[in-house]
């Protein structure tokens, strides 16, 4: 059973998730950008995973969190290996891992593309190379963990299509790594966001996100995220 996590915990956990940082970072606007052209269609199966980087995982977490669609977002570490898939060790930069979320939705529901343009429309700042907002290293780095060759294809797809049109002012720099297993976070860091809600971080650098989520895919945002420890505890 998952416990949730002690306000000492919290208050160290903040001084661990920007220990790098340079000081304070303007919150992330998000910006409207296209679809992607190249997407797959509803299949059979009404249950399929995506694995997204894109720097403190509490964050975009809690976005996919409260994305119709969804069934689950798990916080946790891919790139490097199961020796070093622990916080304090991803901290120090030297692991070869990023702090990742595994996403699992019903592609009936949403498709793996609409995935990837909230990934890069709200979710974070695809142009920022190893760092996210006030958290520096390249643990924070943007990358997607493709599940097989047509999300790598997808996502391929969809970053040239974005540079092509110039959506940001500069270029994407999100890696799609292919190579990699998944490894879930430690328990403290589910359900983050949705736990510490006052927690000055997630103020300043999470809740923008959530409000930039309900504004510009109003379609899929549902209010009562789904929970890491709820499912658990059914």
């Amino acid at each position: 059973m998952w416990s949730a996590p002690s306000f000492l915990a919290g208050t160290v956990l903040l001084a661990l998730c920007s220990f790098a940082s340079s000081g304070p970072a303007a919150a992330q606007e998000g910006i409207a950008i296209p679809p992607p052209a190249v997407d797959r269609e509803a299949a059979g199966s009404n249950s399929e995973t995506a694995v997204l980087a894109g720097g403190c995982f509490w964050g975009v977490q809690g976005i996919y969190q409260r994305v119709q669609g969804v069934r689950s977002a798990v916080s946790g570490y891919a790139g490097g290996t199961a020796e070093t898939a622990h916080y304090e060790m991803v901290g120090s930069g030297r692991t070869g891992h990023a702090e990742a979320v595994e996403i699992t939705y019903d592609p009936r529901q949403i498709s793996y593309g609409k995935l990837l343009q909230i990934f890069f429309s709200v979710a974070h700042d695809p142009t920022e190379l190893n760092r996210q907002g006030p958290d520096i290293g390249p643990q924070y780095r943007t990358a997607i963990f493709p599940q097989n060759s047509e999300q790598a294809e997808i996502a391929k797809s969809y970053i040239a299509q974005l540079d092509q049109a110039r959506v940001f002012s500069a270029a994407i720099v999100t890696k799609i790594e292919s190579a990699y297993t998944f490894y879930p976070a430690e328990a403290y860091h589910q359900d983050y966001l949705t736990l510490n809600p006052t927690s000055p971080y997630i103020v300043y650098n999470d809740l923008p996100k959530i409000e930039n989520l309900k504004q510009l895919f109003s379609d899929r945002y549902r209010a009562t995220p789904a929970l890491v420890k709820a499912k658990l505890s059914n």
